[in-house]
């Protein structure tokens, strides 16, 4: 028969295994979270240059203020008989000088050199896509005809 005292000690074990197992699985749900999020919205998905006519360059935001764009990019196919597909990229800025640049430079023709992520995060702005560097800045509109020749040499 056994005593009081045997079987508190039996209990206390059955406890510690059950309680370890908890810990483990909590820790492996909370690192899996913190890999998902570090992917999810630090881990650059793509980069890339986006080339078009600079619309406007802003800094808004009610807790969190960041500087936000849009680039008006023409179309190389018409989307109906005898019009003009057009494009927007709405994107983010990071750096304030950067975007004091691009403020100055509304209307003309840009390159800009952007990095896609998953997701976007509120101090880095309200776009997936971050302007990094400005490559160009010119007068020049970006045509059709000159895209063509860009891809033939």
């Amino acid at each position: 028969m056994e005593s009081l005292l045997e079987k508190t000690d039996v209990a206390r074990q059955k406890g510690r295994k059950w309680r370890k197992i908890r810990n483990s699985i909590v820790f492996v749900l909370l690192f899996g979270f913190l890999i998902w999020g570090y992917v999810r919205f630090y881990y650059p998905f793509a980069e890339g240059v986006k080339s078009g006519k600079l619309n406007y360059v802003v800094y808004k935001g009610l807790i969190f203020k960041t500087y936000e764009g849009k680039l008006i990019q023409s179309g190389i196919k018409p989307s109906a008989e005898g019009g003009i597909q057009s494009n927007e990229f709405v994107f983010s800025v990071g750096e304030k000088e950067l975007a004091e640049q691009l403020m100055h430079a509304g209307g003309k023709t840009v390159e800009l050199h952007y990095t896609e992520y998953f997701g976007a995060i509120p101090w880095r702005g309200y776009s997936r896509y971050v302007v990094d560097k400005i490559v160009s800045i010119s007068d020049v509109p970006v045509t059709e005809e000159s895209t063509e020749n860009a891809l033939q040499l």
